[in-house]
C-alpha cells in the first residue's frame, strides 16, 4: 500500500511505570510498520530526578530506529504553582502544541497522524483536537483496572454518586463490569474516593474524556484477562466507549549486564529456590515493618533476594538500621540485602522461585511472562484492585493481604496495619510450596502471554488493527 509516512505524538507521565512501558509500545509500533514515526514529548516535571533523565539519555543513545522514534524532552514549567502532580499535566499543554507545531513546519516533515496519551495526560486531547488529529489513550494498567475506573465515573456523573460519602464500609461489596466476584470496598483506589487537592474529581474527569477519544489501547492480553476484556468490547459495541486494543504484554527487556553481582549471587543458588522481594520504585515499609519482614525471612529458613529501599533519600542503606540485630550475619548464607533490583534479570533467572510483589501492572506482567508465582503484598495506587484480581478472579497468586494501604500506615491505627513475623513466614512457605495445580496454571499463563505477542497471536493482531487505523487517516 502506498500512504504518506505518518507520524504520531506520544506523550507518556513522566514515572519510570508509566515511561518504560510507553516507550516499547513505541518501539512495537515503528518496529511493525516504516512508514509510522513517533515524537516521545518527555514532560519535564521532575527535573531533579536523575532516573528519568538518564532513561531518556540511554534510550537516544541506544535508539534502534533513530530515524524514526524521536526523543523531546520538554523544558520545565516557570511559575508551576499546581497543587498536584496529576494537575501539572495540564499546564503544560502550551508547551506541547509549540513543539508540535515547530515539528510540523520543518521541511519534509511526516503527516501529523494523532497523539498517543498516557492513561495520565487526557488533557492533551485538546492540543490535538487544536491539530485536528485523533487522541488515542495508551493505558498501562489492567482491562479490570480500566472497567473499574469507568465505572465510578459512571456512579459519579451519571448517577449523581458521592464516592466518598456513599462508599465508606471497607468492607461492602459492589458489582463492577469486568469482575466475576464482587468487588470489596477495601480494595478500590484511595485516590478515587478521598478528594484530596482535587485528585478524585480529576481522575473522575479523565474517565469522562477516555469515553470521547479514538481509541484505548491496553497493556493486556485477551488470554489473561478474558472476563475483564469482553466486558470492555460489550461496552464499546454498545458505542459507551472508544475501540479498545489489548496489545500487551509490553514489557522492558533491556537490563542485560545491570546488576552483575546480583545475578552472580544468584548463579550460585539451587533452580526455583529464591524468594524475591520488591516493591516498586516507590515502595517503602515503615521501621516496625522492616524488622518484621526480616524475622519473617529469618523463620521461614528460605533463600531470600530483598530489594529493601529508602524512596525518599538516595542512600538506600539507611534501611539496614532497621532490619534486628544480627540478622545479616546469620541469613548471610542464604539472603542478600540488595537497593535497586534489576527486577527483570532477577526473574527471568532459574534460582527465583517466587515473587512478593507491590502488584503493580509492570511487575504483575514481568512475573507472568517468566512463570514466577506471585505473593501480594499491594501499597499504593490501584495495586489494591490488581492483587485482587490476581487472587480472587484468576487464581494466579497468593495473598499476604490484597487491601493493604501504605496511606493507613499515617494514622492512628498503624499498629494494625503491620504484616506480622509469622504471616510473612507463612506465605513464604505458602508460595516456595505452591500446589501443582498453581504452578501450572501460571506456567500455562506464561505462555499464553508470549504467544499473543507472537505473529498470529491477540496482542500481535490487536496492535496490527491499530496501526492500520492510524494510516488510514493519512492514506
Amino acid at each position: 500500500m502506498n500512504y504518506t509516512q505518518a507520524e504520531l505524538v506520544f506523550i507518556p507521565t513522566p514515572g519510570a511505570g508509566h515511561l518504560h512501558s510507553s516507550v516499547e509500545a513505541a518501539k512495537l509500533i515503528v518496529q511493525r510498520d516504516r512508514h509510522i514515526s513517533i515524537a516521545m514529548l518527555i514532560l519535564n516535571l521532575s527535573p531533579n530526578s536523575s532516573m528519568i533523565n538518564d532513561f531518556v539519555d540511554s534510550q537516544t543513545r541506544l535508539n534502534p530506529y533513530p530515524n524514526r522514534l524521536t526523543f523531546l524532552t520538554l523544558p520545565p514549567l516557570s511559575g508551576n504553582t499546581a497543587s498536584t502532580f496529576f494537575h501539572s499535566i495540564s499546564l503544560y499543554c502550551p508547551l506541547v502544541k509549540l513543539s508540535v507545531e515547530e515539528r510540523t513546519q520543518q521541511p519534509g516533515s511526516a503527516r501529523l497522524a494523532g497523539f498517543i496519551l498516557d492513561m495520565f495526560c487526557p488533557a492533551m486531547m485538546d492540543v490535538a483536537d487544536e491539530f485536528n488529529v485523533p487522541s488515542y489513550v495508551y493505558l498501562t494498567s489492567g482491562a479490570n483496572m480500566f472497567s473499574l475506573w469507568l465505572h465510578l465515573q459512571s456512579l459519579v456523573h451519571d448517577q449523581g454518586v458521592n464516592l466518598a460519602n456513599e462508599l465508606t464500609d471497607p468492607y461492602t461489596e459492589y458489582y463492577v463490569p469486568g469482575f466475576m466476584n464482587p468487588v470489596i470496598r477495601k480494595v478500590i483506589p484511595t485516590e478515587f474516593l478521598c478528594d484530596k487537592e482535587g485528585v478524585a474529581t480529576l481522575l473522575m474527569d479523565h474517565a469522562r474524556r477516555f469515553r470521547k477519544c479514538k481509541g484505548i489501547l491496553i497493556n493486556t492480553f485477551q488470554e489473561l484477562e478474558t472476563f475483564g476484556i469482553q466486558a470492555l468490547m460489550d461496552e464499546v459495541n454498545k458505542k459507551n466507549i472508544p475501540k479498545i486494543y489489548p496489545v500487551g504484554p509490553i514489557l522492558k527487556f533491556n537490563d542485560k549486564g545491570e546488576g552483575e553481582s546480583i545475578i552472580r549471587w544468584l548463579d550460585d543458588q539451587p533452580v526455583s529456590s529464591v524468594v524475591f522481594l520488591c516493591f516498586g520504585s516507590k515502595g517503602c515499609f515503615s521501621a516496625d515493618q522492616v524488622k518484621e519482614v526480616a524475622n519473617g525471612l529469618e523463620m521461614s529458613g528460605y533463600r531470600f533476594l530483598w530489594s529493601l529501599r529508602n524512596v525518599s533519600s538516595d542512600n538506600d542503606h539507611e534501611y539496614l538500621d532497621d532490619v534486628p540485630q544480627g540478622f545479616l550475619e546469620r541469613t548471610a548464607e542464604r539472603g542478600k540485602i540488595i537497593g535497586w533490583a534489576p527486577q527483570i534479570s532477577i526473574l527471568a533467572h532459574p534460582a527465583v522461585g517466587g515473587f512478593v510483589s507491590h502488584c503493580g501492572w509492570n511487575s504483575i506482567l514481568e512475573s507472568l511472562w517468566f512463570g514466577v508465582p506471585i505473593a501480594t503484598w499491594p501499597l499504593y495506587a490501584e495495586q489494591k484492585a490488581n492483587a485482587f484480581e490476581l487472587v480472587k478472579e484468576l487464581g494466579l497468586a497468593v495473598e499476604i493481604r490484597i487491601d493493604y494501604d501504605q496511606q493507613d500506615l499515617k494514622t492512628s491505627e498503624a499498629k494494625n496495619n503491620i504484616v506480622a513475623a509469622e504471616e510473612v513466614e507463612n506465605v513464604v512457605e505458602k508460595l516456595m510450596n505452591l500446589d501443582e495445580e498453581r504452578k501450572n496454571k501460571v506456567r500455562e499463563m506464561r505462555d499464553k502471554g508470549r504467544k499473543a505477542v507472537e505473529e498470529g497471536g491477540s496482542s500481535h493482531k490487536w496492535l496490527g488493527c491499530f496501526i492500520q487505523d492510524v494510516v488510514n487517516i493519512v492514506a
